[in-house]
């Protein structure tokens, strides 16, 4: 399977490397082709811009901007997301990514009057969420999981009906011990080697 894996955060030695790396390692072990994607590495800028929101129905001009980010999602048949949960939501980067790349005419349809948008991404067969919190599964939870929505239910609406899907996340992410790291990231490799 071909697998872009969408990373963000600003810092290299982060712990969400470690799990992009973990997330990489076992694509590779089962064989998939991947991309990878370092918002932050190529200083996306997430700002949905003036001249974008006029074009942003406009499906022959809309992704003129980002055509690059366009083909690679197209080339996808997976996607991974590898970030840390901020005020219990995603990095304003990865979320601008959506706002630019997830367009009319290439994530979804506009929908008839009095119906929803169809999907655009029936070729996505899996999808992932890779995460770490700062707070206790409990309180994420009742927070609502904002991010967790976004991803799986928002976009996962617009891939393939009954594909794969797929959610990690490690808790308390500034207590937890150093064992408990190695076996999250463990788990994230055991599980993307068995991502299809």
């Amino acid at each position: 399977m071909k697998v872009l894996v969408v990373y963000c955060h600003p810092v290299a030695e982060s712990f969400c490397a470690a799990m992009r790396d973990a997330a990489l390692r076992g694509l590779a072990r089962a064989g998939h082709e991947t991309r990878l994607l370092d918002l932050y590495a190529e200083n996306f800028d997430p700002r949905l811009s003036r001249a974008e929101r006029i074009d942003y129905q406009d499906e022959v001009r809309n992704a003129a901007s980002v055509a690059d980010h366009v083909a690679h999602l197209e080339w996808a048949e997976g996607l991974v997301f590898v970030f840390p949960t901020w005020w219990y939501g995603l990095p304003a980067m990865l979320k601008g990514w959506f706002d630019r790349v997830w367009l009319p005419g290439v994530a979804f349809h506009m929908p008839e009057s009095g119906k929803v948008i169809r999907p655009g991404m029936t070729h996505i067969r899996a999808l992932a969420g890779i995460t770490s919190c700062g707070s206790p599964w409990w309180w994420a939870k009742w927070v609502g999981e904002p991010h967790r929505r976004i991803i799986m239910r928002g976009l996962g609406a617009l891939c393939r009906r009954g594909g794969t899907r797929v959610w990690m996340t490690l808790y308390e992410m500034d207590t937890v011990s150093a064992q408990k790291r190695e076996r999250h990231l463990r788990r994230i490799e055991a599980r993307m080697a068995r991502f299809a």
